[in-house]
């Protein structure tokens, strides 16, 4: 990894050189990981693993100066958790990276197959993306998930991760590096954009697209946003996570209870934190779910009808329904039932992730199918929506696109495909 450049933020001029030799290192190292077998990909990634365990003095130090700087700058809430790292993150980095180990070798897997009556046989096989750019703020585990999901995937990554964040990328990004080390495989399949000028981001968004073939932003509003507007490559995320759960009317009160507060306060600073909760105006659980949510310290801004149920519940405005939150803080409403929770939920809702909670099947399955969001969950925490959890050994990021990848961004989304056609000689009449 080059030495940190120590420039004036904003100066395209500085970035050019050292960006586009990462481009040509990256595409470099592109070319030699799309024909890598799975035994040195695999071995790479179970070397970082240790590296990350060995050094994990070096990664906690590392954070705990950007930590101090963090604060010192009065960073928010919900960014300062997702940028704290302790032994339990440390260990699931390592962990993470060794669930990527166990899953399937996408690359060379025929999708699909089959045989034209004039005897040409045809496969639709995956190959890799080539260079993927992943632009992220506060979350140093970003380093080894996306770097590990590239590699495995075949693909080269160059990450750029938010200034806030810079010494503890730079630590884990060296555990990558031993790995790719050991395995014999070019250290350049992993790089770090080496300067925390900002103009490093637009340029990469702008001025690359010989060397990267996809972008994937993972931070705030404002980040993605400027990422979808200014990248000249195609672009995987989604820009909000305004989430849903739906207390259907046939709903058990305790269960709701217990996934409405884990949906909103198991971490409310991930995508996937609840921000909306639905009540069927025939349901007799928003009472305890309600109580509980308040009890727990968190604010509820709820409609005129819920207002009564507590006094502790504040007035919600038309704002709120659309609102990400990302804090303690959930918007409450009555809904005349699934048909007006899937209104709702189409009307404010981001395509993130909606849950329902009922004991009616046929309810649920309307809503499963009628919600058109990237993740829909049946008598579960919207918290489940993570790679991890979905047995992808971790992921790069949720999509809300349609095109492409939706949903959890693994390993095989980070691929695309080729037809390879086999003749014996033939030739079109």
């Amino acid at each position: 990894m080059n030495a940190q450049i120590s420039k004036p933020e904003g100066d395209v001029n500085a970035v050019a050189g050292p960006m586009q030799a990462l481009g040509r290192a990256g595409k470099a190292a592109a070319q030699v990981l799309a024909q890598a077998n799975t035994d040195a990909k695999n071995a790479a990634l179970r070397a970082a693993a240790a590296a990350i365990r060995e050094r994990r003095a070096e990664v906690l130090a590392a954070n705990a100066q950007d930590v101090e700087q963090a604060k010192a700058r009065g960073i928010s809430s919900s960014l300062l958790d997702r940028l704290v790292l302790n032994e339990q993150r440390v260990e699931a980095m390592a962990r993470g990276i060794e669930d990527i180990v166990a899953l399937p070798d996408p690359i060379g897997s025929v999708i699909a197959g089959w045989t034209r009556p004039n005897g040409l046989k045809i496969e639709r096989v995956r190959v890799p993306l080539g260079v993927v750019g992943i632009i992220y703020e506060s979350r140093p585990n970003v380093t080894a998930d996306a770097g590990a999901l590239c590699l495995k995937s075949g693909n080269a990554v160059i990450l750029r991760g938010g200034s806030e964040s810079s010494r503890s990328i730079k630590a884990i990004h060296a555990c990558l590096v031993d790995g790719l080390r050991a395995a014999g495989l070019p250290e350049a399949a992993i790089q770090v954009v080496p300067t925390t000028d900002r103009a490093a981001v637009g340029y990469m968004l702008s001025s690359m697209t010989e060397f990267i073939n996809v972008v994937v932003p993972r931070g705030g509003r404002s980040l993605v946003e400027r990422v979808q507007k200014e990248a000249r490559v195609p672009v995987i995320g989604h820009l909000d996570g305004n989430c849903h759960v739906y207390v259907d009317r046939d709903a058990e009160v305790n269960m709701a209870r217990d996934v409405v507060l884990n949906a909103k306060l198991r971490r409310t600073g991930v995508c996937g934190a609840a921000e909306t909760v639905l009540f069927d105006r025939n349901g007799n659980a928003a009472s305890t779910v309600l109580k509980a949510l308040l009890d727990a310290g968190c604010e509820v801004r709820g409609d005129e009808t819920l207002q009564r149920l507590d006094t502790r519940i504040v007035p919600a405005t038309e704002v709120d329904w659309s609102t990400e939150y990302l804090e303690p803080i959930i918007a409450a409403r009555t809904v005349d039932g699934v048909d007006e929770a899937i209104a709702h939920i189409a009307r404010y809702g981001s395509a993130h992730t909606e849950s329902i909670v009922t004991a009616n099947p046929a309810t649920a399955e309307r809503f499963l199918s009628g919600v058109d969001s990237a993740i829909v969950l049946h008598n579960a925490s919207t918290q489940f929506a993570d790679g991890g959890e979905f047995g992808m050994g971790a992921e790069i990021g949720i999509s809300t696109d349609k095109f492409h990848a939706r949903g959890p961004v693994g390993v095989e989304q980070l691929t695309s495909y080729k037809y390879v056609v086999r003749g014996t000689g033939q030739i079109r009449p």
